[in-house]
């Protein structure tokens, strides 16, 4: 990640990247890490294979989320709010109201057998800590979604259906890191969303838009000033 030990200019934002500005900037103490999407693969991929196998307008689920907001189901699922049979009423009931026929149950089963860890994305988070930085996993998920498998890769976990708040809400990240022990501006954070990284890039984090394994960790070594693989 970052060297510890050494200021330097904030770099360029790339993606959903840093801030932007010139300048000293503290030394990164921590990095924090989304796990599906960044660590795991991505179930955004899963969403878009299975919305062209059943003839979906491709994005209207991700679509359907963001529009409806925190009141929707999916945001609820996140929050430890809904859970299995519950959610999968309530959210097939919403994509009925937006004109198209889904079945959430079907979704989330692809999504098990599809999201992964990603062998480099772990051993970059061990050579983080090795370097005496710490990590955290910050995550949107579900109850019994399996994410808490990789606990132990982390020094701090972090869920929203067990906090009970979901990522862009600053409250998430503002609880990570005080968990870590750091402030907003001594960490780097990783996502594939937008949204989650203005935020994080809001409360002075900086930040990496993931879009592959290689792409993200050249960035982040390029932030952090050592090898984060070989």
């Amino acid at each position: 990640m970052k060297a510890a030990s050494e200021a330097r200019s904030e770099p360029k934002a790339s993606g959903g990247g840093g801030t932007g500005y010139a300048g000293a900037v503290p030394a990164k103490r921590a990095v924090i890490f989304d796990l599906g999407g960044v660590v795991l693969g991505s179930p955004l991929h899963v969403i878009a294979e299975l919305e062209r196998e059943q003839g979906i307008p491709a994005g209207f689920v991700n679509r359907l989320v963001v529009e409806s907001g925190p009141t929707g189901a999916w945001a609820r699922l996140e929050r430890g709010e809904l859970a299995g049979e519950a959610f999968f009423a309530a959210f097939d009931r919403e994509c009925a109201q937006a004109g198209q026929a889904f079945s959430a149950q079907r979704l989330m089963e692809r999504i098990a057998l599809a999201v992964q860890p990603r062998p480099a994305m772990l051993s970059a988070v061990r050579r983080i800590r090795e370097r005496g930085l710490r990590t955290a996993a910050l995550t949107n998920n579900w109850t019994g979604d399996g994410t808490g498998t990789l606990r132990e890769h982390f020094d701090v976990f972090v869920e929203s259906s067990a906090l009970g708040l979901r990522k862009p809400d600053p409250r998430i990240y503002e609880h990570a890191c005080r968990c870590l022990a750091i402030e907003a501006r001594q960490a780097v954070f990783l996502d594939d969303i937008g949204s989650n990284l203005k935020t994080a890039r809001a409360l002075g984090m900086t930040t990496i838009k993931v879009t592959a394994p290689e792409q993200a960790l050249a960035e982040l070594e390029a932030v952090l000033g050592f090898a984060l693989s070989g």
